[in-house]
């Protein structure tokens, strides 16, 4: 009798410590902000491990076409750019007159690949609240939330992002304004998601009204 007693008290005292490590973990689950669980939904547990990312960069727009190439390190802050004129490589860590035109380029290409991590990354900017509002493109439902930049520092100050995201935190579209003007100065879908070694990239982004899309190819992610 007293073997069985103890044998129940064990098994009350494991089944609340599994409770307790459940509810640990829940609480977690809630103190998560919007943009870490956007972050997170991407892959950017995984981000620590990359040691190396390619991709090309290409917009179709009518009957023309534009791409150039990167290949980015981004623990040793090394770019390199591979273009039809010229291959240009360069540390962003010194950066100076001849390379400036190049990492305005490197920004913008990379914050397209990579806009749910830089939710977390960037410095110096605002998040609104999320709001529940019907997307410009699918009209559907969404959630909402705004990034807006400071109007000090960076390569495009003062401008604002509409990530307009769905209940697992993944995004369906976006709106871009330019110095936070209330029209908007580009509206795209987010499409296409792709999943390289735990990263997840979406590959196409196009416009509603025109004959416009920006995608990505030729991606390659390798780890340490």
């Amino acid at each position: 009798m007293k073997n069985l007693n103890l044998i129940i008290i064990i098994f009350l005292l494991f089944s609340a410590c599994k409770s307790d490590k459940k509810e640990t973990i829940s609480k977690k689950e809630i103190t998560l902000s919007p943009v870490e669980k956007i972050a997170h939904a991407y892959g950017i547990d995984h981000w620590n491990k990359v040691k190396e990312i390619a991709f090309t960069f290409n917009v179709d727009r009518d009957s023309t076409h534009f791409e150039r190439s990167w290949i980015w390190n981004p623990k040793a802050n090394l770019v390199t750019l591979i273009s039809n004129n010229d291959t240009i490589q360069y540390n962003r860590i010194q950066l100076d007159s001849t390379n400036i035109n190049s990492d305005k380029a490197f920004i913008n290409d990379k914050y397209w690949l990579l806009a749910p991590f830089n939710l977390l990354w960037d410095e110096g900017t605002t998040i609104s609240n999320p709001t529940e509002e019907m997307s410009p493109i699918s009209k559907k439902i969404l959630n909402k939330i705004t990034l807006t930049y400071s109007n000090e520092g960076g390569y495009t100050p003062g401008d604002a992002y509409d990530f307009y995201y769905n209940t697992d935190y993944i995004i369906e579209e976006w709106v871009y304004r330019k110095e936070n003007a209330k029209v908007p100065t580009m509206i795209t879908t987010w499409e296409n998601n792709k999943n390289f070694n735990d990263i997840t990239i979406s590959l196409n982004h196009k416009k509603a009204d025109d004959y416009w899309e920006l995608y990505f190819t030729n991606i390659s992610i390798k780890l340490e």
